[in-house]
């Protein structure tokens, strides 16, 4: 029997390991979520200058989520281009909002950031991770966009390219209007 059970275990292993061998890595820079489509969780917290911030109040803009860490190294590695983002948004006819979610991590940490490596849009404190929760953030970094009714419309997981949220707000604004 010890013969029987091995040699059906040897198969599923091989088996598991052909699936693993030559199945095709996920390649879409957008990821699946049930809040696509949904209203955007309510999110009311303060920003690191002590502000109050509502998302509620945000409507009739286009608002971007980057849920980030300071120590995260694609976070660090994708900034360059949020920055550069923020720049072209702050000269367009109807620019979206860029925020910060800080993900599990200092205030000291995140201004010493920011100082350092620029980006002066607001960075929301997410002190108990109710933020993060509330919008399924597997790992930082992770990008949202929230049309201006307050719907989810795309979320994008792991360290952002060059120009691909510009490409991407630029679908969705033709989509569902500016």
């Amino acid at each position: 029997m010890a013969p029987i059970i091995a040699s059906v275990v040897g198969a599923l292993l091989v088996a598991f390991l052909w699936v693993l061998v030559t199945a095709k890595p996920n390649t879409a820079d957008d990821a699946d979520s049930p809040l696509l489509g949904q209203p955007a969780p309510s999110v009311v917290t303060t920003t690191l200058n002590d502000e109050e911030f509502v998302l509620a109040r945000r409507k009739g803009s286009w608002v971007i989520f980057n849920f980030f860490n300071s120590t995260c190294v694609p976070c660090v590695a994708e900034h360059p281009e949020l920055v550069a983002f923020n720049e072209r948004e702050s000269t367009a006819a109807n620019p979206a909002e860029l925020y910060t979610v800080i993900n599990d991590d200092n205030d000291d940490s995140v201004r010493a950031f920011f100082s350092k490596n620029g980006g002066d849009w607001q960075k929301l404190r997410d002190v108990d991770g109710a933020i993060s929760v509330a919008f399924g953030v597997a790992k930082v970094p992770e990008t949202w966009i929230i049309d201006p009714n307050g719907y989810v419309r795309l979320r994008i997981a792991g360290k952002l390219s060059t120009g691909l949220l510009d490409e991407q707000l630029n679908l969705l604004k033709k989509q569902f209007g500016s």
